[in-house]
């Protein structure tokens, strides 16, 4: 919504410059988008008229041109107008003038003198264009200050408004915003019934009582369609943004800007019979005025004559009972329609009006009379003609109700914070012009008729706010106790843990929660994912049960941008039903982590040669965040990792999670060149840790002894060692595994496992005997459990 500082103040004229009138109005919840002035700044500027304009005596379409600018003195002025001509009154910038920073000297001009500068509209910032010389109305007092006769000393508005604030889609709306917000006495312009001067009426019938409860009319005759639009008003028209056509539909933009009603001419010499407010009959056409010929939908309301359509109701009327220069006889139209049955129809036709953006948003519903009459005393003064009366329908019982609402005292304060007096509240309302009356401590708000944003309790809190003023409100910072919260030192928080991986080279990720479908069933062998009820395209219709999607969409991503080497990792909430199995039972939502290594395990350089990474790179930064916990890799299967190269992840014997290569299937499916390395494990495990406990260290030799055992080919190496550290006797400090053999010299199917036994004690030196008779129980326990035995 545009409007003119100036127009606004005729109204209501406050004790603000125009940037406190923009701040009153943001902070109020009209916010001000731009504020710019109507021309630029410029000074000694006058009316002037030409005398005699006659062709420069060197032909290059200049004029010489004897102007008089005031106090009857003749000026010579060289100009290169084409329009310059003898009688016509223009903007003349005197010797001295100054033009936005450039001075106007007196100059010759191919021999001729020049004394000052005559303007284009361009030149004086007033428009874009410039079609030459901006030529002024006959009745232009000469050597008056341009600025002045122009009222150029102007304001631009431009404010952005809620949906909700349809009220405020007039100056008549501003101006009783502003006068509530300062106090500044209101005055709006009267909208006094216009006697009837003959009695020729046109029935009104409404077929769609719902969709339009009120509709009036009336016939005017005897009309000068050709009259001109007055100055003042093209103004006021043009500084809203809406540019003259003729003076009868400039009336109708007028009357919609001043008071907020949209209204409609009709030539009534191309109406038959009475009016009709009605839904289209099938099959049945509109030519628009826009030239647009339209089938209207079942829902969409026209207004018709007896014989056919002539509108869309309340967005835009048809070419064919348009007015035109040629109109004597006008029906004028002031109705109103019911915000839901004008919202989308015009944006489901492909355009926009000013008529339908304020009906979709709600226009005052008892504002129809006072607009049509104010729209006639325009007319009549404008285009002259004589008026018929008003002929008015209305459904009463359909027309909007306004319910009245209580608002309690406490309430409010609960709300703002602040205590205000039942006084002051009182008079809030009674400059929005509210209807009110005490109940105790209560008040009973009825809201007018052009506040369909005032409902329930709360919007008459908003109110109260909004006049007290947001500024005014003080703001108080929370108190509270300042405790250091206790940190123990087995719980590490997720900030550290993400820069433990990401300082293992992984880059942090964040992925979309809902995802393609057919990554769940592919990746982690879902068939029943979480459903979304409103996705939000086809390709994200389920929720993730697995961080896994994502990672490798990240790797597809960074493949088509030619990057190879991708590191990443996420942190992230996954989804699936609950243990039964039904969305009825409700959601189980872990977080989890998850990182996934593809390309070269390390940055090409010259020292190293290039590998690409395997399960055992991403093994060691999984067993690195987890330290010191020790983790158990058993074999296992997953449906996004291949089978012979997989593994489950336990933790103090539970399976917290999963690591290994990408399934070859989906290395091929999704394009992912060599096959990445991936693990996802629940994220509260990685967050748990042992508390460093002290531990007395040696002064005495530790003795290492070197342990070959000879085990079936499916025994796991884990397995063995962890049967081996169970029974170890107190001496055993740790024991690690070197070296796995297969070949010469072992049994096929059976492979040879090498583990480094380190014994020590603490007060004294270890004797053969102990170590030989820790190192037979160790083999024993091998022999015994595993069918295992001693590699010669």
């Amino acid at each position: 919504m545009q409007f003119s500082e100036l127009w606004l103040r005729s109204f209501v004229s406050p004790d603000l410059d125009s940037d406190q009138l923009g701040h009153l109005l943001t902070m109020a919840g009209l916010e001000v988008e731009e504020q710019d002035g109507v021309a630029a700044v410029f000074s000694k500027v006058v009316v002037a008229q030409i005398v005699e304009a006659v062709n420069h005596p060197i032909p290059d379409k200049r004029r010489d041109c004897k102007v008089v600018a005031g106090r009857g003195e003749l000026r010579q002025n060289v100009c290169g107008a084409a329009n310059a001509a003898a009688g016509i009154k223009i903007p003349c910038a005197l010797v001295g003038a100054d033009l936005a920073g450039f001075g106007i000297k007196a100059a010759k001009l191919r021999g001729v003198e020049s004394f000052g500068m005559l303007c284009s509209a361009k030149e004086l910032g007033i428009s874009d264009e410039s079609g030459g010389l901006l030529v002024l109305p006959e009745d232009a007092p000469v050597g008056t200050d341009l600025r002045d006769y122009l009222a150029l000393d102007d304001t631009l508005f431009t404010i952005k408004l809620t949906p909700n604030r349809a009220d405020c889609l007039s100056l008549t709306g501003i101006a009783r915003e502003v006068a509530a917000l300062t106090g500044s006495p209101l005055s709006l312009v009267a909208c006094a019934p216009v006697a009837a001067a003959h009695a020729d009426t046109r029935a009104i019938v409404l077929d769609a009582p719902e969709a339009c409860p009120r509709y009036a009319g009336r016939i005017i005759r005897g009309v000068d369609a050709k009259a001109s639009t007055p100055e003042w008003m093209k103004q006021r028209l043009l500084r809203s943004g809406i540019r003259s056509i003729s003076a009868l539909v400039d009336v109708t933009n007028y009357v919609m800007l001043e008071l907020g009603q949209p209204l409609h001419a009709f030539d009534n010499a191309k109406l038959a019979g009475a009016i009709h407010v009605r839904l289209p009959q099938p099959g049945e056409q509109v030519l628009l005025l826009n030239g647009q010929t339209i089938t209207p939908a079942a829902d969409t309301l026209l207004i018709a004559d007896e014989a056919r359509a002539l509108a869309l109701a309340g967005i835009m009327g048809g070419e064919d009972s348009g007015i035109t220069l040629d109109t004597t006889e006008l029906f004028l139209e002031s109705a109103f329609f019911a915000p839901d049955a004008i919202a989308g129809r015009a944006r489901a036709y492909g355009f926009s009006s000013d008529a339908s953006y304020r009906f979709e948003r709600g226009v005052d519903f008892a504002l129809a009379g006072q607009a049509i009459e104010r729209a006639t005393r325009l007319i009549l003064d404008i285009c002259g003609g004589e008026a018929g009366p008003v002929v008015e329908a209305v459904a009463a019982d359909k027309l909007p109700a306004r319910a009245p609402i209580r608002l309690r005292a406490s309430r409010v304060r609960r709300v703002l914070g602040i205590d205000l007096s039942a006084d002051a509240v009182a008079g809030m309302f009674e400059r929005l012009e509210l209807q009110v009356s005490r109940e105790g401590d209560d008040f009973i708000v009825t809201p007018p008729s052009y506040r369909f944003d005032v409902e329930i309790e709360e919007d008459l809190i908003e109110e109260i706010a909004r006049i007290h003023g947001y500024d005014n409100i003080p703001s108080h910072a929370p108190r509270g106790p300042i405790t250091m919260l206790p940190r123990p030192e087995a719980k590490r928080d997720t900030m550290s843990l993400r820069r433990q991986v990401a300082a293992r080279e992984y880059q942090e990720v964040i992925n979309f929660a809902f995802v393609e479908e057919a990554w769940e069933k592919d990746l982690a062998g879902n068939t029943n994912p979480v459903r979304l009820a409103n996705p939000i395209a086809s390709q994200m219709s389920v929720m993730r049960s697995t961080l896994i999607g994502g990672l490798v969409a990240n790797v597809v991503t960074n493949r088509k941008r030619q990057t190879t080497r991708v590191r990443v990792f996420e942190i992230g909430r996954c989804f699936a039903h609950d243990a039964a199995g039904q969305p009825v039972d409700g959601y189980d939502q872990p977080v989890r982590i998850a990182a996934l290594a593809a390309g070269f395990a390390k940055p090409e350089q010259w020292g190293e040669a290039n590998r690409n990474v395997d399960f055992f790179d991403v093994k060691a930064d999984l067993e690195a965040l987890l330290f010191p916990r020790v983790a158990e890799f058993e074999r296992a299967s997953h449906p996004a990792l291949h089978p012979g190269r997989s593994a489950s992840v336990k933790v103090d014997g539970k399976v917290v999670g999963f690591i290994g290569e990408v399934h070859p299937v989906w290395v091929q499916r999704y394009e992912l060149g060599t096959a990445p390395v991936v693990f996802e494990l629940d994220l509260d495990v990685l967050l748990q840790s042992v508390t460093p406990a002290y531990a007395e260290l040696s002064r005495f030799p530790a003795v290492t002894r070197d342990l070959a055992l000879v085990v079936d080919q499916q025994v796991a190496s884990g397995a063995l060692l962890a049967g081996l550290q169970a029974v170890a006797p107190a001496i055993v400090q740790r024991i690690e595994l070197f070296d796995q053999y297969q070949g010469k010299g072992v049994e096929p199917n059976r492979k040879s496992l090498a583990f480094r036994v380190v014994m020590q004690e603490t007060q004294r030196t270890l004797e053969d005997t102990e170590v030989d008779a820790a190192m037979n129980a160790l083999t024993r326990h091998a022999e015994e459990a595993l069918g295992a035995k001693l590699r010669g």
